[in-house]
């Protein structure tokens, strides 16, 4: 499993709301700068956090975005999978994966269901709050 520079820089974005939006609006331009992150490329990872509700935007003079709840209330397997294909170790695990016909002889798949488990239940226990 490997997070992509899309989950990493939403969870960045998310924690940087957090910090600097004290229930305001914050403009990404902000964001963009403070995180050293590309405006650009910040402007397509937003929607995808407004889609799945963790943030709220408005557009022109003092908009921005804004938590929608507080930084506690953000698992942070929640932000990652809004942003991710999938977070699971191998593709058999991921949303949508085909059923495997190996499966029931696989001697592997054990292994990988405890890891999927393990990682998912690590990430849910971490908010933003505690990375704050």
């Amino acid at each position: 499993m490997m997070i992509s520079t899309r989950g990493r820089y939403a969870l960045r974005v998310m924690v940087d709301l957090a910090q600097h939006s004290d229930n305001e609006f914050v403009a990404m331009k902000e964001v963009a700068e403070r995180q050293q992150v590309s405006l650009k490329y910040l402007e397509r990872i937003m929607p995808m956090l407004v889609a799945e509700n963790l943030v709220e935007g408005v557009r022109g003079k003092g908009g921005g975005y804004r938590l929608t709840r507080e930084p506690d209330e953000y698992p942070v397997g929640e932000i990652l999978r809004a942003t991710e294909i999938s977070i699971a170790p191998v593709a058999c695990l991921g949303p949508n994966a085909e059923p495997c016909a190996r499966a029931a002889s696989c001697a592997t798949l054990p292994l990988w269901r405890e890891l999927d488990t393990l990682v998912e239940s690590f990430l849910d226990s971490k908010t933003l709050a505690d990375l704050l």
